[in-house]
């Protein structure tokens, strides 16, 4: 009779930890893999090579962006239509978003801040998928040149949704930054899902502006460690282009990177990001 008991509670014993073997393969089967996104911002000094007057940098500047298949790039100095362009395209004017979306199949979107050249001027925004793009005016109280945010939000999975946004901030006035930072922060962060910013901020690490951004974003850069300089592309000795990640969401950074281009006087920034539910 115990033999009996023993055997049957052996067997019970089996099918207990089979079942909760079971249930733990099935409960890690079903967890969700965090969302990966490659993010990129790149000043591309209006389509002309910083180093080369008079050539178009574009086919360079698409090849950075093929290299590293971003899912989202934030461009500034782009021109759209200006007679600068014709200056160096064979006489021809040309939109810049619309000529790196043939370079690199990407979809784009073009941001006015003011007019210029008998054209427009101001922000690009580039998206692996196709998406709509939108533009928020910043503020000058300073006076000086016009800015301008660009931005797109992504639903990526069901449910959930990402904004990236692209801005090129005053370089003439802190005041005019510290008022467009703020703005940046009363739009963007009220949105209620994971938000990236990106962009030449024209700023350095610890000025006004940096220190309003900061109480809500991360700088990735920072965060990934050793921060490279951007500017000038021959011999950097500042960083002014970043790329934030809002604190609302659970971001793990996997990769930070500078490459090393000519096309431009500034570098470009990649940043490779997880996101957690």
């Amino acid at each position: 009779m115990f033999n009996l008991i023993h055997i049957f509670m052996k067997s019970l014993y089996k099918s207990f930890l089979s079942l909760g073997l079971c249930l733990l393969f099935f409960s890690c089967k079903g967890q969700k893999e965090p969302a990966e996104f490659t993010l990129m911002t790149y000043n591309i000094y209006h389509g002309e090579s910083n180093y080369k007057e008079g050539e178009s940098n574009l086919k360079g500047i698409a090849d950075v962006i093929n290299q590293y298949q971003p899912d989202f790039t934030a461009l500034q100095e782009v021109d759209s239509m200006t007679q600068r362009t014709a200056g160096f395209n064979n006489g021809e004017k040309k939109d810049l978003v619309r000529e790196l979306e043939k370079l690199t199949g990407m979809h784009g979107g073009f941001g006015k801040a003011i007019d210029f050249s008998k054209g427009g001027y101001g922000e690009g925004l580039l998206a692996a998928e196709p998406a709509e793009f939108k533009v928020l005016s910043l503020p000058t109280p300073k006076g000086g040149e016009g800015r301008a945010m660009i931005y797109t939000t992504l639903e990526y999975a069901k449910g959930k949704k990402i904004t990236f946004a692209a801005t090129h901030l005053c370089h003439q006035f802190e005041e005019n930054r510290v008022a467009q930072i703020k703005a940046v922060n009363d739009f963007l962060l009220n949105l209620g899902h994971p938000v990236v910013l990106a962009g030449d901020l024209n700023f350095k690490e610890g000025s006004a502006p940096y220190k309003v951004l900061k109480p809500g974003w991360t700088d990735s850069a920072l965060e990934f460690g050793s921060p490279q300089l951007t500017i000038p592309a021959d011999a950097p000795r500042a960083r002014i282009d970043y790329i934030w990640l809002s604190k609302n969401a659970d971001w793990d950074i996997s990769a930070v990177k500078v490459p090393q281009a000519d096309h431009s006087d500034h570098l470009p920034v990649v940043v490779k990001v997880k996101l957690h539910d």
